[in-house]
Order: structure tokens, then C-alpha cells, then sequence
């Protein structure tokens, strides 16, 4: 039995204002291309498939033929994240192929059964939508009177509840004949031990955003597929403390991670999917299919001259973010990187005799309105403005008094 686990796809994201689509593309391709050449017998899509809960036509079509062409190939389930709207992206479920499932709806205890190709025993897939603690609270509280705590932790340790239910449950029919079932749980949350980056949405509910891993342990689960994080990482689950887990070994556990890189944080990323063989030994089980890059992302720093010469050379194709060090500020200086850097998305002038330490003054007061710009002007750039930058301000200055006298 062979998974791919993807999540975050974030379909119709921009950076810094340029549209990715197409590059998003280039990754469902090479995702197809996967399944195909590697026999694939489910992709698992933990949740975040949108940018947004209404998506662009562009990213709805994008999707569409994605799926389409997927679940030619194989079975495909999938689940909302926290971008994603349940309701929108879950409206036609009971109407889908039995090749494609989306798991928009509470009932998280229920899975969906996948047949290997060569006769394995069945997977069992236990797919959750984000868990929003104020949605959830009382619709997985055993009494909906009583609501669970306002907390990712307290809901998915909840739905995780639901899921040893069942397992124990088939694995006593089991004993009666029925042959054992894997099983691998999906879940769009922040696990504790996972490693942020600045590209994913902030989920703090009343101060706890976090799920600890030992929620995942004891519940007869071989993988917990994980979504919401987008550096691809691995999340150690713990031994069961409970007298109620199921016996077994902790399950593996893993952030697939985004597709492409999201943020200058995530620059040093190596994109992957996830590749989970269930019938291989355990140290080649896992394997990380890199995922193309159709652009590069770099830092870039230096004098105007020595970006814009040798130390440049290599990165006039890349998503760039350049800072220049030079004293003053060149001339021109986004019109002239761009000529030579057309994608630098941040151009930054920080001259390198700048203090490092950041400093905080109040302004007073009845303080001389040109005194307080004239200091900015020197934070900002590392010198005092010239006579011919002070006249421009001062004509500033004028002109703004004049314009509140006549006002």
C-alpha cells in the first residue's frame, strides 16, 4: 500500500503581490506524474488547498483539473484547512466519484476505506476539516450540553477519541474473521514540536494554538498526516499514557510541508511530498519526493556596485530580496535593480554604519516638526539629509501649514 501525503497547496496565493498560479501548476503536474510512475494507491491533500475561502475562478478551475485528472490514477482524499472554507470546498461531496473524497463535515470517526491494488489489507483513512474550537467545542463533546474547552488541543484530542473508538471496535471484529486494517489519520493543526515559518496564518484561540503530539498515541493509527506547517518536517509522537490506548507502537507523524516556498523564511526549504510505503520495513517506509522549483528564492546584500556586479551574476532569475549597504542612497536605485533583477520582490536600503541596535525616541510634545523628519530621515539612511533634501522638507512643512490655515 503506497501514500503520497501533500497538504498546502494554497492555491491562488500571490508573493509579494505576483500571482503563483502558474508555478502551482507546474506542481500538479509533477504530482500526476508521481502517481503515475510510482503507482500510487491514495494521495492524501491535508488540508489548505485554497489561499482563501473564496479562491479565484483561476484557482477553482486549477483544482478542478487536478482532481480530475488524480483520481484517474488513484484514490484521492482530501480535507479543508484553515484557508479553506468547509462548506464551499465540501458543497458536492455526496455527489463525488468513489475515487475522490473531501472530508468537509464533523463526522471524523468514519473512514474512508481504500482497497490495495495487489489484495493488502484495506487502509483505513480518518480524514478531520480544520478544527476550529468554536465550531467543534460542542459537536465532538460527548454531552453537546457540556462543551469541550476552547482549544485546538481539547477538539483534536476529541476527534482522536472518535478514531480509538473505531479502531478498537473493527479491530474486535477482526478477531472474529475480518483481516486487520492500516490506518493513517489527516489533521490541518500546529503540533507541538513543529517548526513555524512567517507564510502560515496565525490559528491562536484564546492564547492555544498548539496540539501536544501524545493526542496521536494509542489509537491504532500507523501515520498521522499532517497539515497547516510549511517547512516538511517529522513530529515525534510519544508512547500512550493512557490505561485506555490500544497497543502498538507510536504512530510516524509528518508535515508534508507547501509546495513552494510562501515566504523569505521558507527560502532554505527543500520542497517535498511525502512517499509512505505501509509495506516496507519501517527505516524505508518514508521517502521525500523533491519538488520542482520553477523559481529560486535568495537574499542578496552589498553595495550598489557589488550587486549589481559579479556578486549578482547568479541570482537574475531568482525571487530576490536585495538590500543594498551603500552610505547614501543610490539614485534610481528599484528602477535600476529591477532592469537588472526583474523578479526582486523587496529592494531595501540599509547602510551598513548603521547602528544595529534598534532605538526608541519619543516625540514630545511641541516638538519642531522638521527636527522630527530630519531624524527620521538620518534613521532611515544612515546621514543627515542634505541643504538640498532640508529645503524640500521645509517646503513640505510650509505647504502643510498653509493648507490648514486655509482649511
Amino acid at each position: 500500500m503506497r501514500i503520497l501525503h501533500t497538504s498546502d497547496w494554497h492555491l491562488g496565493r500571490t508573493l509579494h503581490g505576483v500571482d503563483l498560479l502558474e508555478h502551482q501548476r507546474v506542481f500538479l503536474e509533477h504530482l500526476v506524474a508521481t502517481v503515475r510512475e510510482r503507482s500510487v494507491d491514495a494521495v492524501l491533500v491535508a488540508g489548505d488547498v485554497y489561499d482563501r475561502a473564496i479562491p479565484s475562478v483561476e484557482a477553482v478551475e486549477s483544482l478542478g483539473t487536478a482532481l480530475r485528472r488524480l483520481a484517474e490514477l488513484t484514490t484521492v482524499v482530501l480535507t479543508p484547512g484553515n484557508h479553506d472554507s468547509a462548506t464551499r470546498l465540501g458543497f458536492a461531496a455526496p455527489l463525488l466519484r468513489d475515487e475522490l473524497h473531501i472530508l468537509s463535515s464533523s463526522d471524523v470517526g468514519r473512514p474512508v476505506e481504500i482497497q490495495g491494488r495487489h489484495g493488502e489489507a484495506p487502509l483505513h483513512v480518518y480524514g478531520f476539516p480544520y478544527l476550529e474550537p468554536e465550531s467543534f467545542r460542542s459537536v465532538l463533546a460527548d454531552d453537546p450540553q457540556k462543551p469541550l474547552l476552547r482549544s485546538h488541543a481539547a477538539v483534536t484530542a476529541a476527534a482522536m477519541r472518535r478514531v480509538r473508538a473505531d479502531r478498537l471496535a473493527r479491530e474486535c471484529r477482526a478477531l472474529s474473521g475480518e483481516g486487520p486494517a492500516r490506518a493513517v489519520v489527516m489533521a490541518h493543526a500546529f503540533v507541538v514540536g513543529g517548526q513555524a515559518s512567517d507564510s502560515e496564518r496565525d490559528i491562536r484561540v484564546g492564547g492555544v494554538d498548539s496540539v501536544p503530539a501524545g493526542v496521536f498515541a494509542g489509537c491504532g493509527v500507523d501515520y498521522v498526516a499532517l497539515g497547516h506547517l510549511h517547512g516538511p518536517q517529522k513530529v515525534t509522537v510519544p508512547e500512550a499514557a493512557s490505561p485506555e490506548a490500544l497497543p502498538g507502537p507510536p504512530p510516524s507523524a509528518r508535515y508534508s510541508g507547501s509546495p513552494l516556498a510562501y515566504s523569505f523564511s521558507e527560502m532554505n526549504h527543500t520542497k517535498s511530498t511525502v512517499l509512505l510505503d505501509l509495506d516496507a520495513p519501517d527505516d524505508q517506509r518514508i521517502e521525500l519526493v523533491p519538488a520542482p522549483v520553477p523559481r529560486r528564492m535568495a537574499d542578496l546584500s552589498g553595495t550598489f556596485e557589488e550587486v549589481m556586479g559579479a556578486r549578482g551574476e547568479a541570482h537574475t532569475g531568482d525571487w530576490l530580496r536585495l538590500t543594498v549597504t551603500d552610505p547614501q542612497r543610490p539614485d534610481e536605485l528599484v528602477a535600476r535593480v529591477r532592469s537588472r533583477f526583474p523578479h526582486a520582490l523587496q529592494i531595501r536600503h540599509e547602510p551598513a554604519s548603521r547602528d544595529a541596535r534598534e532605538t526608541v525616541r519619543v516625540v514630545e510634545r511641541g516638538a519642531d516638526p522638521l527636527v522630527v523628519v530630519r531624524d527620521f530621515v538620518t534613521h532611515v539612511t544612515g546621514a543627515a539629509p542634505t541643504p538640498e533634501e532640508s529645503g524640500v522638507l521645509a517646503q513640505a512643512h510650509e505647504a502643510v501649514l498653509a493648507a490648514e490655515k486655509s482649511a
